[in-house]
């Protein structure tokens, strides 16, 4: 009978359009469609760090946006790379220069509350930038990291199930 009542509660939230994340009380993607300029290959991240934005082209001239936080303006970059990993759950290493400017970190932080990288991480490349959540989501939308690109935990979370391997990444002012 237990299990007759849970298909049918799965049933119901499929039904309304809620699933096991919005479920388990987790927020949903804050994802919208958009217009996007420029000539560019379906599963193409494109990052205006003006805009404070990131882009999934899904075809031509369209996109999915997501609000996103960007380096200071001191750490931006701009320019291509691609995605060369995905990591859910990430452990996050402090880089060098990081620990440099500020000693007091830890060597490495696990998965949790306090983790700095969120709930998933893309490393762009073969450096330290990546596309990650974040724990202080009260940044998305100012220039506050060291160069990565924060998003909010379940804004990444459906990135990462919508981004492969090798996916290019356009990075512009």
């Amino acid at each position: 009978m237990r299990a007759i009542r849970y298909a049918f509660f799965a049933s119901l939230l499929l039904i309304v359009g809620i699933g096991p994340a919005q479920a388990a009380g987790r927020a949903r993607p804050a994802v919208s469609e958009a217009a996007i300029e420029g000539e560019y290959d379906p599963g193409t991240i494109v990052i205006k760090t003006a805009e404070r934005r990131l882009y999934l082209v899904t075809g031509q001239s369209t996109a999915l946006a997501y609000d996103i936080a960007v380096g200071k303006p001191s750490e931006q970059w701009f320019g291509r790379s691609f995605v060369s990993k995905k990591r859910e759950n990430p452990t996050w290493t402090p880089t060098p220069s990081m620990r440099e400017k500020n000693p007091k970190l830890p060597q490495q932080m696990g998965p949790g509350p306090k983790n700095p990288l969120g709930v998933r991480a893309m490393n762009l490349g073969w450096g330290t930038y990546r596309i990650h959540g974040t724990n202080a989501p009260k940044s998305i939308g100012s220039a506050a990291s060291a160069g990565c690109f924060r998003m909010r935990n379940a804004d990444v979370a459906d990135l990462f199930e919508r981004v492969h391997v090798g996916a290019q990444v356009v990075v512009l002012q």
